[in-house]
């Protein structure tokens, strides 16, 4: 069983950064991929980054690249999404995943796994 706990949410302005935090524990952390995904009220869940077990390859999706980098620290068991340049539309629920098989589809949330509870992020105008 994987625990997953995330940390770094917070209210932001517009163009700000914020540095999100997931904690693994139970498992081989360096043998998952990670993911990040987001919900925001009334939406569906979508996908934000994936980074590779060893960190080398990171995905983004379209509306984050070039704002936003995933990052990880197997030694500390923890994942990281750098946010820089915040919209207001970024505002969400964001929550880490961990998949145990380091499928193709990393922007699928159906390929996760195991999911954190979720931390709060809002982007003020």
């Amino acid at each position: 069983q994987v625990q997953l706990v995330e940390s770094g949410g917070g209210l932001v302005q517009a163009g700000g950064s914020l540095r999100l935090s997931c904690v693994a524990s139970g498992g081989t952390f360096s043998r998952y991929a990670m993911g990040w995904f987001r919900q925001a009220p009334g939406k569906e869940r979508e996908f934000v980054a994936a980074i590779s077990m060893g960190g080398a390859n990171t995905y983004y999706a379209d509306s984050v690249k070039g704002r936003f980098t995933g990052s990880r620290d197997n030694a500390k068991n923890t994942v990281y999404l750098q946010m820089n340049s915040l919209k207001p539309e970024d505002t969400a629920v964001y929550y880490c995943a961990a998949d145990l098989f380091g499928g193709k589809y990393y922007y699928r949330a159906i390929t996760y796994d195991y999911w954190g509870q979720g931390t709060q992020v809002t982007v003020s105008s």
